[in-house]
């Protein structure tokens, strides 16, 4: 049967205190929305309409790779009206539609097929995902008649002393046959407290027609909405121990996972052993046999087996099996370090490739270079990439030994198997198998602070 989708991303989201649309709020790492839409993708839903409402143009631009149309709800007067505004979107279609919000980030993939799957095998005109809690202060709730099936829903604020015990509540997630739902919306009134359109008045709608509607419990940590920062940490915390257990159930040793930071989209492989205070974010794939010692922040980067870093960030960027990066090391974005290469403390990299086996120890920049493999960098030097309004390149052969001090002034070429001796300044080639020695001979005045009267 054909399935559709509506996200609710209009609100306003005034708790949250930011100029920023509540729904483009991170959860580990990505935006809500966006992982709401992930999460219908993966439950086979592809036809998605966001119903955008404040800052929808910064919505579009956050979603615009996800491939996803969009309505625009001008005022938010409540869910029936944001649904009301997605009609053009709906029209013409005929299966279901299943209506969640940008705000809730933890459904999963297994209970939203759960929930469609109930919906049509029941036949039904309209199911509510509902669940059951000890305090249901703000919820609307679930009132069902007497053989337990499904009556109506009412919001907090409209509810009678007898509603406000029941302890079952609306997660605000919904499934309809598509027509039923058309037909109905111009149906929904605003005479209630809020003054607002209710999509949940469609409920009640459907019943007094005779229609079946059906409520499916799931589970409420699910259900959880964002509406201000504390929320947010609350939800981010639920996201962050799910995606914990799940590298860990599949072979990774996280010393720590409370001080342990991993994004929804990274990639780690068995027998990787992770050491608190890691951020782990973007595209990032870690292979097997890592070593992340405490406190790296690696984004959109792949990290190939065996590599062991400390203390570190890596950006953007590529490092080679059984490198070994840090502590305090810095790799800039498109930089690609190959296999069995040092690169060690204080050691920036930026925009270069790094050949095998070569050693970079220690407090040394390398930026828009081409460096072969099995060079050696001495303590101290920087590759000179910038000359004030351009940034120009180096680039150094194989089997090459960089003195410590040394200045390469792009552009510089360094050949096969040079030696550049300490202190020097290069700012012409070194052919190959030649040693380079660019600085002034040392001159001894004796007795010249005596004669300066500088002697203490």
């Amino acid at each position: 049967m054909y399935k559709c989708a509506l996200i609710l991303a209009a609100g306003k989201g005034k708790r949250m205190k930011s100029d920023l649309p509540k729904v483009l709020h991170k959860v580990c790492g990505k935006e809500m929305v966006n992982i709401v839409i992930d999460t219908m993708k993966k439950s086979a839903i592809l036809d998605l309409n966001l119903v955008i409402g404040k800052g929808a143009e910064l919505v579009k631009e956050a979603t615009k790779n996800q491939n996803v149309s969009y309505s625009l709800q001008k005022e938010q007067l409540g869910t029936g009206d944001a649904v009301k505004c997605a009609k053009k979107f709906l029209e013409g279609k005929k299966g279901t539609v299943a209506i969640f919000t940008g705000d809730a980030p933890l459904i999963t993939e297994d209970t939203v097929k759960k929930a469609i799957e109930f919906h049509e095998n029941g036949q039904y005109a309209a199911t509510v995902l509902t669940s059951i809690i000890d305090n249901p202060e703000g919820y609307g709730r679930i009132i069902r008649k007497e053989d337990g099936s499904l009556k109506k829903i009412v919001e907090h604020k409209d509810c009678n002393e007898n509603e406000l015990c029941v302890k079952e509540i609306n997660s605000a997630m919904y499934c309809f046959d598509i027509q039923s739902l058309l037909d109905n919306l111009d149906k929904i009134k605003n005479n209630n407290a809020q003054g607002e359109y209710y999509l949940t008045d469609v409920i009640e709608i459907l019943e007094s027609q005779g229609k079946k509607v059906g409520a499916i419990l799931v589970p409420f940590e699910e259900t959880l909405g964002v509406n201000s920062r504390v929320q947010l940490s609350e939800v981010s915390t639920i996201m962050r121990n799910r995606i914990n257990k799940y590298h860990m159930e599949n072979g990774v040793t996280i010393i720590d996972p409370l001080n342990t930071y991993i994004g929804l989209d990274v990639k780690i492989g068995a027998d990787t052993i992770i050491y608190p205070g890691n951020v782990l974010e973007g595209n990032t794939e870690i292979k097997d046999g890592c070593i992340l010692y405490p406190n790296s922040r690696i984004d959109n980067s792949v990290i190939e087996k065996g590599v062991s870093i400390q203390s570190s960030v890596i950006l953007d960027s590529e490092v080679g099996q059984n490198t070994t990066v840090g502590p305090y090391a810095y790799i800039r974005p498109e930089s690609k370090v190959g296999n069995n290469v040092r690169i060690g403390d204080f050691v920036e990299i930026k925009k270069s490739t790094i050949g095998d086996g070569t050693k970079v120890s220690h407090l040394t920049y390398i930026g828009d270079a081409e460096v072969g493999g099995n060079c050696n960098f001495g303590c101290g030097t920087v590759v000179v990439n910038y000359d004030g309004k351009e940034k120009h390149k180096t680039i150094i052969g194989n089997h090459s030994f960089i003195g410590c001090n040394t200045n390469l002034v792009s552009p510089v070429t360094v050949e096969d198997n040079t030696y550049i001796a300490a202190g020097s300044t290069i700012t012409d080639k070194v052919p190959e198998g030649a040693f380079a020695i660019a600085r002034a001979r040392q001159v001894v005045k004796e007795g010249w602070t005596k004669k300066k009267g500088l002697s203490k």
